[in-house]
């Protein structure tokens, strides 16, 4: 099974370690050696670069090269970048990500949706302007703005869960389909509409396009419910629209897993 790369990876990284892997063969390493003899039975820094490549599940350098390179572009927002990349390959703004430890197979404009919420693990300042103007750039090279059939979510839903109103605003006005739906088996809000995952997180702002969009408004028994979803007090093979209104106090008996009860209604004065 082929290794994936470190979310962090970069070309330099990458070429470095091509040449401390043909290093190391040529000093007789009986190991470096066995992994470039995997692919050619040339002692050369293209032999490396190929052996680095087949181990991280690619066909060729180039392609490895091409991959890292596009999400380094992506994660930058470097526009000027993304722009020639593009122009030379605009497949890459449709072709899913690959061969990473996170995001396996997700969609660029998916990716983009999730960066913000990725900030930290990734090295990268809270703040991130322009995650918006990368979206409209994909999509006027081609991106799917509603994503491939059969993903679990659609890229709007993504930024509704992450809370990026900037890659959400770019989705909504070039006719994302706000009413979407995600997988029952997806994560986050199983069968939930962009609104809904917006609730439940709490990202106001991206609830606040939808609503202004047009979006199907959602009930609060439905919230509440995909809320108990996301704790895993309720079994996710139910629908979240499928609950009463007054399935939620404390005179209902609602069957949450693990013992879990309702607690006594509080009163409120106002």
């Amino acid at each position: 099974m082929p290794e994936l790369l470190p979310v962090q990876t970069n070309l330099e990284q990458l070429r470095r370690q091509a040449k401390d892997l043909l290093r190391a063969a040529k000093a007789g390493d009986a190991d470096a050696r066995g992994r470039i003899a995997a692919v050619s039975d040339r002692l050369a820094l293209a032999s490396a670069q190929l052996a680095l490549a087949r181990e991280y599940g690619f066909a060729s350098w180039p392609r490895l090269k091409r991959e890292v390179e596009r999400r380094e572009i992506l994660t930058g927002r470097d526009l000027e970048r993304l722009g020639q990349l593009l122009s030379d390959q605009p497949e890459l703004a449709k072709i899913k990500m690959e061969h990473w430890r996170d995001h396996k197979q997700a969609l660029p404009l998916g990716f983009m949706a999730m960066l913000r919420f990725d900030a930290d693990r990734l090295g990268l300042p809270r703040e991130l302007p322009g995650t918006g103007a990368v979206a409209q750039t994909l999509i006027d090279a081609g991106a799917p703005v509603d994503g491939d059939p059969g993903d679990s979510e659609t890229p709007l839903i993504t930024a509704a869960s992450y809370g990026d109103a900037e890659v959400a605003k770019v989705l909504i006005e070039a006719g994302a389909d706000v009413d979407a739906r995600s997988a029952r088996d997806s994560g986050g809000v199983p069968g939930g509409s962009a609104l809904l995952h917006a609730a439940v997180f709490g990202m106001t702002d991206v609830l606040d396009l939808l609503v202004a969009a047009g979006a199907e408004v959602t009930y609060c028994a439905e919230v509440v419910a995909a809320t108990y979803t996301a704790m895993g007090l309720l079994d996710d093979g139910l629908p979240t629209n499928s609950y009463d209104p007054g399935s939620f106090w404390s005179g209902v008996r609602l069957d949450l897993l693990d013992g879990a009860r309702l607690g006594e209604e509080i009163a409120v004065r106002v």
